[in-house]
């Protein structure tokens, strides 16, 4: 027997060779951290057999399984594409490369909305003419010089193709009972309009070569307080509408779009679930539930999503929205996303009671620690907001500034890829659609990890150090390990072959 020692990148590597040694041949690590690193690579065999490193052993079980993954992305808005159109023709297509071809983040599963956003210039709608209740003059030409483009170039960027859901933030405002854009309900007797709506949109991007892979049936419909393009529906008008107009209409039209109910925050998911789901007529045309993380900026809500998957274990979960709300972009300082700085809205809006879900925090960790938990909390997908906006963080025509993983200053023709673009990446390069989560035995207090397998046999396992000192462990996967250091403050992605 021979031992080997390897020191990369900050990174400690022991390895026991032996000529009789089979299984898994080598390992890929991949690092983003705060000193630096941005997928920084470091690529050995995979020799060892455990219990030769001295630390804590963290066990990658293959034979214990959970959910099979979508895909990990972000979304098309007309505030990205916008900004994307003002650009020069190479700095856009790099900026698409960058997220959709297989040698950038490679993202597989998107989202865009289905009218107006507040990530639109301002507000429309594809049925623009009040009172045509049959849509005779139904159309997506607002889309066709914008948004449209966009997700053609990013499917022409995308080898592996992409999952396309898609959302409405409100219907138009003649069909609500406040006969406004923003708040307000459907009305009652609009509810078979409505669900043709839904109809004509999917054949109208399915005649531009879009094939949208599933809808939400609204955008977080508990309210945003009238601020933006909105509207509210309660469980039991959900369930509703989807049991008797939006399912009935998808059969009649031989639609097999996934309908997704929800889409909010997941502090109240499992009180949607339950009253939606529960009822036979409603989910047998439910796909799954899709939730927000808005409602916390440190609380990915484990007990609750594991609730509601042991409830209704035939329906998927997935995050269809998060980001970095209430802030400015900070530009060309990656220093400043590592950082415990950033406020959300809740930090000054939300309840007394709920304050302490809404401290300052670290854009980076937020991001990392939501995606790691929510996937060891049975979610199988994970969907960013925006892929770009500008350094206002915007356009928005309701002055709701984000932060994007890209910003763009097109005055100058610059990008930023932030820290959080390299997060996103970590995940959606690695962890492919049809993976299949893991089993990890993780001792270590200090550590959030995640594994999951890939269709091609590939191990991609997630580690988050949030830190201040390093921390060593033993990665164990059957009779193989290999000994490792994680430095302070990084995130790293494991490709086990």
């Amino acid at each position: 027997m021979k031992y080997f020692i390897y020191i990369l990148s900050g990174i400690i590597f022991l390895f026991m060779s032996a000529c009789t040694q089979t299984g898994y041949k080598s390992v890929h690590i991949y690092q983003t951290s705060k000193a630096g690193d941005k997928l920084t690579k470091s690529e050995l065999t995979f020799l060892g057999t455990p219990g030769s490193a001295g630390y804590a052993r963290v066990v990658i079980q293959p034979g214990k399984t959970f959910q099979t993954i979508e895909g990990i992305g972000g979304a098309f808005t007309e505030s990205s594409a916008r900004v994307l159109m003002q650009l020069s023709p190479d700095k856009r297509q790099e900026v698409i490369d960058a997220y959709f071809a297989p040698a950038g983040a490679d993202y597989s599963l998107m989202r865009t909305h289905i009218n107006s956003c507040d990530f639109s210039l301002g507000h429309y709608s594809y049925a623009a003419v009040a009172g045509d209740t049959l849509l005779q003059h139904f159309t997506v030409q607002e889309d066709m010089d914008d948004l449209i483009p966009l997700i053609k170039d990013a499917q022409n960027a995308s080898k592996n193709r992409f999952k396309l859901l898609a959302s409405p933030w409100t219907a138009p405002s003649w069909m609500k009972d406040n006969n406004e854009w923003n708040g307000g309900s459907l009305k009652p007797e609009l509810y078979p309009t409505w669900a043709l709506f839904f109809s004509k949109y999917l054949r109208a991007y399915t005649d531009q070569g879009i094939e949208i892979w599933g809808i939400t049936v609204e955008n977080e419909p508990e309210g945003v307080g009238g601020s933006w393009d909105s509207m509210v529906f309660t469980p039991q008008q959900m369930a509703e509408f989807v049991k008797n107009y939006l399912g009935p209409q998808f059969k009649k039209d031989g639609l097999t779009v996934k309908i997704l109910i929800f889409d909010h925050n997941r502090d109240h998911v499992e009180e949607w679930a339950n009253q939606i789901l529960s009822d036979p007529a409603a989910a047998a045309y439910v796909w799954g539930t899709a939730v927000h993380w808005y409602s916390s900026t440190t609380e990915w809500y484990p007990e609750t999503l594991n609730k509601v998957h042991q409830s209704f274990p035939d329906k998927t979960l997935m995050h269809t929205e998060g980001c970095i709300d209430s802030e400015l972009p900070v530009w060309e300082n990656d220093e400043w996303y590592w950082r415990k700085e950033a406020t959300d809205w809740g930090f000054t809006w939300a309840p007394e009671k709920d304050k302490p879900l809404h401290p300052p925090y670290v854009p980076v960790y937020r991001y990392a620690r939501d995606i790691i938990g929510g996937l060891n909390s049975w979610l199988t997908g994970w969907i960013d907001w925006n892929i770009v906006l500008d350094d206002k963080g915007g356009p928005n025509h309701a002055k709701n500034w984000c932060i994007a993983p890209v910003i763009a200053r097109p005055e100058t023709n610059e990008v930023y890829y932030t820290p959080l673009f390299f997060v996103m990446s970590h995940f959606s390069k690695y962890i492919r659609p049809g993976a299949v989560r893991i089993g990890v035995n993780n001792p270590l207090e200090a550590l959030m990890i995640t594994a999951c397998q890939n269709t091609d046999g590939s191990i991609a396992v997630v580690v988050l150090n949030q830190n201040e000192a390093k921390s060593g462990f033993e990665l164990q996967i059957g009779r193989q390990s290999v000994a490792m250091e994680i430095p302070a403050n990084a995130l790293q992605t494991v490709v086990i072959r």
